[in-house]
């Protein structure tokens, strides 16, 4: 059985990846600090389950992420760990760095001598796979997609803090030769995502009859990526991706923020009418932009789609109504996660 070390396997996306990697029959190491996005009930399917090993800590303890690659020997390391919120790192850029740049840092370091103690097939056929963002990309005019030739151009900590990480990647395979592949996806939306995301947040938000906040004029337009299509291509670039490459992954569905929250909108109220007979569309409030706020991205993945075969098989329209679907009938899973520090309050709007 083949064993993967992923780390940040208790977020959004990498809860996503462990839960189909463990079904699929891969044995997953998941390393997670648990901080506000990660969260134990994604996994509760796997509770007992022997082939996933649950180790709360942080990618930055070097003695602990040494300690595990001795232990367990993965084949591959996949990095989702990072702190992910845009907003959030407006209120406190720090953490971002501490987490995306110094912990990948850490991470490299740690897997390079690893990899330079495995020995014949072993060595050969390891892997450092680190996943990031298109938001590292900058912003796009009404035309144009981002390529993986596109000259990174970060606007926020977030994006910037993943922006370094990246170049460390790369840097760590043209230095050291370690064994990367880096891959940078568009939005990601369904189950198990984090409320202060716009899709949940939305859901929430409308369930509840509270005004839906939607930054500016409405027509910041995202690339959305359904998250079981984003777990199969990483999956697919680990498998078959060019060692040193970098390749995008996007949905091919780009849509302005204000047609997101309308779609929304429309879905719970064929399944969750309100009371009083009123459209949930009325509860949308244009509030303050965003400080930094990009305009568009738009991925181009045909290098994915040619060299590896791989391309969405979820349309928007579909995987939004499987993820307002998965949202009302998991109201006990946002409950708890509601039960934190976080409240669905408006945050990142700097100084």
């Amino acid at each position: 059985m083949r064993t993967w070390l992923v780390t940040g396997g208790a977020g959004f996306i990498g809860g996503n990846f462990v839960l189909d990697a463990v079904a699929s029959g891969v044995r997953v190491v998941n390393l997670d600090a648990l901080t506000y996005a990660g969260n134990l009930d994604t996994l509760a399917p796997l509770q007992g389950h022997p082939a996933h090993v649950f180790v709360h800590g942080d990618i930055g303890d070097r003695t602990l992420v040494t300690r595990l690659l001795a232990e367990h020997r993965p084949s591959a390391i996949l990095n989702f760990a990072a702190e992910s919120h845009v907003d959030r790192s407006i209120d406190g850029p720090a953490a971002f760095v501490r987490t995306n740049v110094v912990g990948t840092l850490n991470l490299l370091e740690c897997a390079r001598d690893y990899w330079r103690s495995l020995e014949g097939e072993a060595r050969e056929g390891f892997r450092f796979l680190h996943v990031s963002t298109d938001e590292v990309y900058g912003s796009l005019g009404e035309t144009g997609r981002f390529t993986e030739e596109t000259p990174y151009a970060p606007n926020s900590p977030y994006s910037a803090s993943k922006a370094a990480s990246d170049h460390l990647v790369r840097a760590f395979h043209h230095t050291y030769g370690l064994p990367v592949l880096t891959t940078n996806c568009s939005n990601n939306y369904g189950p198990y995502q984090f409320p202060e995301k716009l899709i949940p947040l939305v859901i929430q938000k409308a369930l509840a009859g509270e005004p839906l906040p939607v930054y500016g004029d409405g027509k910041n337009v995202r690339d959305w990526l359904y998250v079981k299509d984003h777990c199969a291509a990483i999956r697919r670039v680990l498998e078959a991706g060019r060692i040193g490459e970098t390749y995008n992954v996007g949905g091919d569905a780009e849509r302005q923020n204000i047609e997101v929250v309308k779609a929304v909108c429309a879905l719970i109220d064929r399944r969750r009418p309100r009371q009083d007979g009123q459209p949930r569309e009325s509860q949308i409030t244009f509030v303050r932009d965003r400080p930094g706020h990009d305009r568009r991205y738009a991925i181009d993945a045909s290098k994915l789609k040619r060299e590896l075969g791989w391309a969405p098989t979820v349309s928007f329209e579909q995987g939004l109504a499987a993820t307002v679907d998965w949202y009302l009938d998991h109201a006990d899973w946002v409950a708890r996660v509601l039960d934190g520090s976080y409240r669905l309050e408006r945050i990142g709007m700097g100084a």
